[in-house]
């Protein structure tokens, strides 16, 4: 009978992990503070944070949130006449999590099915090189889960590769905030250590994004989603959640 009982233990442990690993989703940040040298402040973009994160939280996914280095992270482009975002800015549960961020080594890539790059200034920092988040990313990816993405934020997959060193998004659509809309002649602009556009094309990717902007223009290829700019996080996060339900079934 003891026997029974622990083996009843043992099953409804493993499917309650199982479940719990199917709700979740991972939301990569940037701890970087200043445009690269400079000291024009950089930040994680509020909105496009908070807009995903409640569309996901409301689908009944739990999010965690990591950054390179874990911990505090600097947020800003707040709109507080926003509801959502008003809502969010005082809800101090929240706001603990972005200012306890976990650090890659705490992450397990197989508790996950979706990985979302939030944007801002701050995102072309510190995310795309960081080795132990790009095996994150791809291990997720692996695994059938989905890479996404918003606005900067789309400067974090640029180096993704699969273990044959080949780009992972190879051949797809991408889209992300395009040089075009950038002044390149600020110095802001000049301390980001890449373009986004040059660097998916670089790796294989087809860079694609909408001369308009502001249209919530995002792509869907295979299991990359992405969105231009804010305009864009409602449609990515729902694309998101249609193609894990459309897996799950």
């Amino acid at each position: 009978m003891n026997k029974i009982i622990i083996l009843l233990v043992v099953r409804v442990l493993l499917f309650s992990a199982n479940v719990n690993s199917q709700n979740k989703i991972l939301f990569v940040t940037s701890n970087q503070d200043f445009y690269g040298n400079t000291k024009i402040p950089a930040a994680n973009h509020f909105e496009e944070i908070v807009v995903p994160y409640d569309i996901f939280i409301k689908a009944g996914y739990t999010v965690d949130f990591i950054s390179p280095k874990g911990g505090a992270i600097p947020i800003g482009y707040i709109n507080s006449s926003d509801s959502l975002q008003k809502k969010y800015l005082y809800d101090g549960w929240f706001m603990d999590k972005l200012e306890h961020t976990k650090k890659p080594t705490e992450i397990i890539p197989s508790d996950y099915v979706a990985i979302f790059y939030s944007g801002g200034g701050a995102a072309m920092f510190g995310v795309a090189d960081d080795s132990a988040i790009q095996k994150i990313a791809t291990t997720i990816y692996s695994n059938n889960g989905i890479v996404s993405a918003i606005c900067h934020g789309t400067a974090g997959i640029v180096y993704l590769k699969d273990e044959k060193g080949k780009s992972l998004y190879a051949g797809r659509k991408i889209t992300g905030y395009p040089d075009a809309f950038e002044n390149k002649n600020a110095e802001y602009y000049k301390a980001f250590p890449f373009s986004i556009d040059n660097a998916i094309k670089q790796n294989k990717g087809n860079f694609v994004y909408s001369e308009k902007g502001g249209d919530a223009f995002y792509s869907v290829d295979g299991r990359f989603v992405t969105g231009q700019d804010p305009s864009s996080g409602n449609k990515v996060a729902n694309e998101v959640i249609s193609i894990l339900k459309i897996d799950i079934d």
